[in-house]
């Protein structure tokens, strides 16, 4: 079986090092502030202006005032801070965010990244992805291996509109964990129910396994 929103999110959260800014996208990567640490000092940046995120609220606390960039009630820790959007996108394109987390449609072998649009649907916008990819030290990914269908999102060339040319690091799916490198994807390691062999299996793009590959374990 493989992993849920909520154990890819567990995963991501071990990423994050101490005395990191760390920006999450929508989605999955805003469950990444309930799982890191106590004993790390992490600001959490919001697009919207603002430093210093928290986990989300238990139900009853919530203040409508405070949210995150895709709209959803946040906490603030102490020595937060709040400021314009103006002021938060000179902090990403400034190159002063250690790590971003975003969700994708598709990356592809050479760490290019589409997750903005799908042509002949409702945009939203683009957010602010394409700033992200190219201002974050480093990019991590978020996302489903396979669409409904079970075709791979991990693709060999995207063929969605791009928000970023290879810029990604490292994707954590449902499937398991995948770095990237010249070579294409390696899987570092897989979903608990699922062998290495069916997330190379279900991999469009480029793979091999890691000799270090390992089952993903969580508590």
């Amino acid at each position: 079986m493989p992993l849920n929103r909520e154990q890819i999110a567990q995963r991501i959260s071990e990423e994050v090092q101490d005395g990191f800014t760390v920006n999450l996208g929508i989605g999955i990567p805003t469950l990444v502030a309930n799982y890191i640490p106590t004993n790390k000092t992490v600001m959490l940046q919001s697009e919207n202006g603002l430093l210093g995120m928290g986990a989300f609220p238990l139900a009853g606390t919530e203040d409508a005032d405070l949210i995150n960039a895709g709209k959803q009630t946040v906490t603030a820790v102490k020595g937060a801070s709040f400021f314009s959007s103006a002021d938060s996108f000179a902090m990403i394109r400034g190159g002063h965010i250690d790590l971003t987390v975003l969700g994708a449609m598709e990356v592809d072998q050479e760490g290019s990244i589409a997750n903005w649009m799908v042509p002949g649907k409702m945009i939203k916008g683009m957010g602010g992805a394409m700033d992200l990819v190219a201002g974050a030290k480093n990019v991590i990914v978020a996302m489903q291996h396979t669409d409904k269908e079970g075709n791979s999102k991990l693709r060999t060339k995207c063929t969605l509109p791009l928000t970023g040319v290879r810029c990604i690091k490292k994707i954590v799916s449902d499937f398991g964990v995948i770095e990237i490198t010249p070579e294409g994807f390696v899987l570092l390691e897989y979903a608990p129910d699922m062998t290495a062999e069916q997330v190379l299996k279900a991999t469009e793009g480029q793979m091999r396994i890691h000799p270090a590959c390992k089952k993903m374990v969580f508590n």
